[in-house]
């Protein structure tokens, strides 16, 4: 299985979400300078992420996004099936038609049993339990320093 960028940023945007937003909403603009995703991709992924109810928008001063669920409730697995990024090892996205003749292939059974081992791993693995790891904090708080110490730029209207 091979997972796309798509895949990625979503989870690391979720993650970013899981930490920043325990105090306050979270911008979209702060998540992309943090995780160095373009903003624009960011606004894609977070409309999916919130018609599957995992996000939810705060509107006006002090507004961004936050968790629509508990840490605990949200798994890997739902992330990157929001996105639509499927957990599939195969060839043929699991219809068993790999080969020309529209048949599965030798080795059909064996990558459709090492999908269900990854989409079995990543539904049992929640965000509050990546959150949890020491290497995953560490990274957040570096990450978060780094917002808090850039200048303000002042741009001419």
């Amino acid at each position: 299985m091979r997972l796309t960028t798509k895949g990625r940023y979503a989870v690391t945007a979720m993650l970013d979400l899981a930490f920043h937003s325990q105090v306050k909403p979270v911008t979209l603009t702060d998540i992309a300078t943090r995780q160095t995703i373009s903003l624009s991709y960011l606004e894609q992924l977070f409309a999916r992420l919130r018609k599957a109810g995992m996000v939810t928008g705060v509107r006006g001063p002090g507004g961004g996004y936050k968790l629509s669920r508990e840490p605990e409730e949200i798994s890997i697995a739902q992330i990157i099936a929001a996105v639509d990024e499927p957990i599939d090892s195969t060839k043929c996205g699991s219809k068993r038609n790999c080969n020309k003749n529209n048949q599965p292939c030798l080795t059909h059974d064996l990558w459709m049993g090492l999908s269900e081992q990854i989409r079995d791993y990543l539904e049992n693995i929640s965000l509050a339990e990546v959150l949890a790891r020491e290497p995953v904090v560490e990274v957040a708080k570096r990450q978060q320093h780094t917002i808090m110490v850039q200048p303000y730029i002042n741009t001419p209207t």
